[in-house]
């Protein structure tokens, strides 16, 4: 799943962020800048939630050293101050949204989304090609060739795939691969995912790939899991 790394220095908001987003992201938990930037150096972060004011080193610090350790990381900051030169300056450091405390659960989830979005398609544009076996998945030339012969795919299929394909083995669920995918500006039912994923599924089959790599995680969502070696080229 989403991994969200949480940085603040108060328990009770720590729990209060966890408690709301576990249902849909995997969550890791720092009380300070110091160990945040460990955690981010050997573990995979999808996306930062960062206090501003904490002991040790403040976030603003943090989200100057975070940047430099994994640049394409988004980090959302959280700040109990309304302060407009406070935000220009989280920003100017690298930021890639402010969140004032209080704030509604359901508007820092919406800007979670979105940044993750951004995230998805940054990756896309700057990705080499995935190739599993026979199987190449292009995202420059967004074409998917197996054993050489292109494979047609819709984009929104084609995103599915790949999406899928450059994170092997990882759950997503439905809600993530729709958010993700087709973002909050479309309105698409979630069966919509399913009818994607046996789409790609059907192609793949009938262009001679004997081995079905998107498998259903029952109950959870789909994953991407090639028997074989993984090579990007």
């Amino acid at each position: 799943m989403t991994t969200i790394l949480i940085v603040d220095d108060e328990l009770q908001m720590r729990t209060m962020l966890k408690l709301y987003l576990r249902k849909d992201y995997e969550i890791v938990e720092a009380e300070n800048g110091i160990k945040a930037i460990q955690i981010l150096q050997n573990q995979a972060i999808d996306i930062v939630l960062l206090d501003i004011m904490m002991p040790e080193l403040d976030g603003m610090e943090a989200c100057k050293q975070m940047k430099t350790v994994k640049p394409g990381v988004p980090i959302i900051l959280l700040t109990a101050l309304n302060n407009t030169s406070q935000k220009v300056e989280g920003l100017t450091i690298g930021a890639d949204d402010y969140v004032v405390k209080p704030f509604e659960p359901v508007e820092l989830l919406a800007r979670i989304q979105v940044q993750l979005r951004h995230f998805y398609k940054e990756n896309i544009n700057n990705e080499s090609s995935l190739l599993y076996g026979e199987l190449r998945i292009d995202p420059i030339s967004r074409t998917v060739t197996v054993d050489k012969n292109e494979v047609k795919y819709s984009p929104k299929e084609f995103d599915v795939l790949y999406l899928l394909a450059s994170h092997p083995n990882r759950v997503y669920t439905r809600e993530q691969l729709l958010d993700l995918i087709w973002g909050l500006d479309e309105i698409v039912d979630i069966r919509t995912v399913d009818s994607h994923v046996r789409y790609v599924r059907d192609k793949l089959k009938k262009a001679g790939i004997s081995y079905q790599p998107l498998q259903t995680v029952w109950g959870v969502g789909y994953k991407f899991d090639w028997e074989g070696n993984h090579e990007t080229k």
